[in-house]
């Protein structure tokens, strides 16, 4: 009898196999990943079926079913400050190629009379924002991938419940993965208890979706009354503060928008929220003056596993191709696809100072080898491959000429590009380049060069690993 059923599950390993591998080459996006998921769901299906359940797919099947209707719901959102926006839009047109492709890719235009604020490393990100938070009168809107019951975390949450007692409407969305202990922690029953309407952006959610594991909800939002907004690499946890011991000191950026901008940050949460909660959030204001709070055109690029084009990957190979000068990148997973590398080698033998910084301490092994494999692709054109040297580097940064940097959570890494939901924020104004380029110039200072030389002094087993975790690069 025992092998009897043993007989039946192989049998039905195998055919799960077969099916799996027919939806692997209709569906997944490159020809590698099609032909290494064929091969192992073909002779290793026991084990290679179920983590083609989980990480194999592609599409976040759950959320583009309902994406019309999320999509107009947005749509109504847009239409009710129309006239009160309209003004501060700027005008995309083929004339304009950068504008034009990012608005096609996004749906939100760019919005002027807008303000950039620069916060570097966590003390100036968190007093910004526990300050604008004091300010709430109407509502707050607070998104993150990680939120933990520490220091930090209650700091941010007695805020939080001290406003929704005084009849602020509260909004607190949470990555189940990223914080997916969180629903237990004592603050978020005493945020639950105290009015704020807590929520976890499930990607398990529908019957399509059991094991949907492997997409996430990076972003960080915060917006206040909509006329401010907070997006950047930090979550709420003290180690973003730099007291983890064991991880040491971190750094960080955010950005602080006031002005019409705002609005693209508060969509982005918008939807978010409509599939965790499906529930319409009823917080735009008409009539609301947004007011001109500067001379920085802001465009807000939400990204997501469930649109047809792959949005964030799509937005950065536009700015590397749009450079002429200088495209300086900071991230802490750097693990492209082969079109970015190509776009950067290009980017240098035209002359382009293109530099790029991770940090020298990686979170985890296999990334760390990743990015020495990709590293290696890179020097020979003339990029420069800097290792931050400072602790640990989480920043998500990007500088482009003089004249446009971005701020947001989107990594240079497949995750990014094709699995996590994430929001930049790009900057148009030589003030704000300004700012950055100084923020980069003295990460640099903390930084060494990385040569090829480097590289071929490396152990003899060198090699083979950065081989055999380049082969691990779509699923980082």
């Amino acid at each position: 009898m025992y092998a009897e059923i043993v007989a039946v599950a192989v049998v039905l390993f195998y055919i799960l196999g077969i099916v799996s591998a027919i939806d692997s080459i209709i569906n997944v996006r490159t020809a590698q990943g099609a032909i290494a998921w064929t091969i192992s769901l073909l002779t290793v299906p026991y084990i290679a079926v179920p983590c083609y359940l989980v990480f194999g797919r592609k599409k976040f099947d759950g959320y583009l079913e309902e994406r019309k209707e999320i999509e107009e719901e947005t749509r109504e959102l847009l239409r009710q400050t129309s006239s009160e926006v309209a003004k501060y839009l700027v005008a995309t047109s083929p004339t304009a190629p950068m504008y034009h492709a990012l608005f096609q890719l996004t749906g939100i235009p760019a919005a002027g009379g807008s303000h950039a604020e620069l916060l570097v490393d966590g003390h100036a990100t968190f007093e910004s924002i526990l300050q604008g938070l004091t300010t709430a009168e109407d509502y707050i809107l607070l998104e993150s991938y990680i939120i933990r019951d520490d220091g930090l975390g209650r700091r941010v949450g007695r805020i939080l419940a001290d406003k929704a007692r005084h009849g602020v409407k509260v909004h607190l969305l949470y990555d189940e993965i990223g914080s997916r202990n969180f629903h237990r922690t004592g603050l978020c029953k005493q945020l639950s208890m105290s009015g704020v309407e807590v929520a976890a952006f499930n990607t398990t959610q529908g019957r399509r979706n059991r094991f949907q594991l492997n997409f996430r909800n990076h972003r960080k939002i915060i917006v206040v009354d909509g006329k401010t907004a907070w997006v950047g690499g930090h979550n709420i946890g003290d180690e973003y503060l730099g007291l983890n011991k064991r991880i040491g000191p971190w750094r960080d950026t955010h950005i602080c928008l006031r002005g019409t901008a705002v609005l693209g940050v508060e969509l982005a949460f918008a939807t978010d929220w409509r599939w965790a909660t499906r529930s319409v959030l009823r917080i735009t204001q008409p009539g609301l003056d947004y007011g001109d709070h500067g001379d920085d055109n802001v465009l807000v690029f939400p990204s997501d596993p469930a649109s047809i084009l792959e949005q964030a990957g799509l937005m950065f190979l536009q700015l590397i191709v749009a450079a002429r000068e200088r495209i300086w990148i900071a991230s802490p997973y750097f693990v492209p696809d082969r079109s970015i590398i190509s776009a950067l080698q290009l980017a240098a033998l035209r002359g382009v100072d293109v530099r790029v910084m991770i940090p020298d301490r990686p979170d985890g092994p296999v990334v760390g080898m990743a990015n020495w494999s990709f590293t290696r692709d890179l020097l020979p054109a003339g990029v420069n491959v800097y290792r931050y040297q400072g602790g640990f580097m989480h920043q998500k940064v990007l500088l482009l000429d003089n004249y446009l940097a971005g701020v947001g959570t989107a990594n240079f890494d497949n995750r990014s590009f094709r699995l996590n939901f994430e929001i930049t924020v790009l900057v148009e104004g030589e003030r704000f380049a300004a700012e950055v380029a100084a923020m980069l110039e003295r990460d640099l200072l903390r930084s060494r060069g990385v040569t090829m030389e480097d590289i071929e002094a490396k152990p003899f087993w060198f090699p083979l690993a950065m081989g055999a975790a380049r082969l691990f690069s779509p699923v980082l």
